[in-house]
């Protein structure tokens, strides 16, 4: 991957940043309340190589480095989370699980109509125990000749509705126990039915269901090579995803301080403009700080696998840290609005709610992950 310069990336990040004010400001409300995804915001990111940003150009991608899908997905979060969030379930799971874990055939297959945009890709994550004897909740695959046989319940499948393709995690037996496999599952397979669409408290536009596969028979070649998250030369997509979320939850802390600093800087009251009360001052400070500590914590994470450093403790603990601020930088930017700022019209709620979604891991990958133990795990102060 190359490395962009400081000034490259700063232009990258008000290329986005326009993009995002004129393209994803669109409806983005509209949007939100009726939980829907326009899927023409796919085909202009497309255009702008973002689909295949971190994939190298042999394969029909960008050969961006991670620094810059960070501000990538930062912009994108300013304005519209779910956008992000979608994007970010293309590229650092359906996209770079393919890279990083497929086969050449696989990769010829997939991988450049993945990163050029013509397919766009979908994730879902390993759920429940392997050792489990409930079946609810569960995929499982048993190979029958040449085909793998998908069976079950997918609770959350991201992307579901404007995927081509799909990166399911099913059980498989193997001796007397069960592990789980990844495979590539495409868009009207029979046997592949999406369910529900699931209704979220935020990141409503970003589409979440469960799926149901009954008697779904994929080719044997359809299966990934080993997904766990041990170390490797490439990034592992499971720190890639942390990464996201972090870069997800800046933007959207950003988003929400912009909101709060520009209203601060014109609301008067009690004859006097908010932003100068003292009160007022030193909340834009205390989310300042938060927003910098969170943003340095993910560009070093970025910068890491960047320089292919281990990077599990820095992604996990940037992912922790900006989830938490961005809960707390939204909330007290909806107390500077004061009742204004419950108001839907205003937007600012979205924000809160959007940022509460990646606290809890919901629709943002890595949920099957404990982001404390790998910290711990990976520390060398803490035994």
């Amino acid at each position: 991957m190359q490395f962009l310069g400081s000034e490259e990336l700063e232009m990258t990040r008000s290329v986005l940043r326009d993009f995002a004010r004129s393209e994803l400001a669109l409806r983005v409300k509209e949007r939100d309340e009726e939980q829907t995804f326009d899927s023409a915001i796919v085909k202009k990111m497309a255009e702008l190589g973002l689909t295949g940003i971190l994939i190298p150009e042999q394969y029909g991608g960008a050969a961006g480095d991670c620094l810059t899908y960070t501000v990538v997905i930062e912009e994108l979060a300013a304005i519209c989370a779910s956008s992000a969030a979608v994007l970010a379930a293309h590229t650092a799971y359906a996209s770079w699980l393919l890279y990083s874990n497929g086969n050449e055939k696989q990769k010829a297959l997939h991988l450049h109509d993945l990163a050029q945009g013509v397919k766009i890709g979908g994730i879902g994550f390993p759920v429940g125990r392997a050792d489990s004897e409930s079946q609810r909740d569960q995929l499982l695959a048993h190979r029958a000749g040449d085909v793998m046989v998908l069976d079950g319940n997918h609770p959350c499948v991201a992307n579901v509705g404007i995927a081509n393709l799909y990166i399911l995690f099913a059980f498989v037996p193997s001796g007397s126990r069960k592990r789980y496999q990844a495979f590539i599952v495409e868009e009207g397979n029979p046997g592949f039915k999406l369910g529900k669409l699931q209704r979220k408290i935020g990141l409503r536009s970003y589409p979440t269901a469960e799926v149901v596969l009954e008697q779904c028979e994929v080719p044997y070649s359809n299966r990934l090579g080993s997904v766990r998250s041990g170390r490797s030369k490439v990034v592992s997509w499971v720190d890639l995803g942390h990464l996201s979320a972090a870069a997800q939850a800046v933007g959207i802390a950003q988003g929400a301080l912009d909101r709060a600093a520009a209203y601060a800087k014109e609301r008067v009251q009690f004859g006097k403009i908010i932003g100068r009360q003292q009160g007022i001052a030193f909340k834009l400070a205390d989310m300042a700080v938060k927003l910098e500590a969170a943003r340095l914590l993910t560009y070093q994470a970025a910068w890491r696998m960047d320089q292919r450093l281990s990077c599990r403790k820095e992604a996990a603990m940037a992912r922790l840290y900006s989830a938490e601020a961005a809960v707390a930088i939204t909330t007290e930017a909806v107390q500077i609005f004061g009742g204004y700022g419950y108001m839907q019209e205003v937007g600012l709620e979205r924000y809160m709610r959007d940022a509460k979604c990646l606290e809890s891991d919901y629709g943002t990958g890595g949920f099957h992950m404990d982001v404390r133990r790998r910290i711990r795990s990976d520390s060398k102060v803490v035994k």
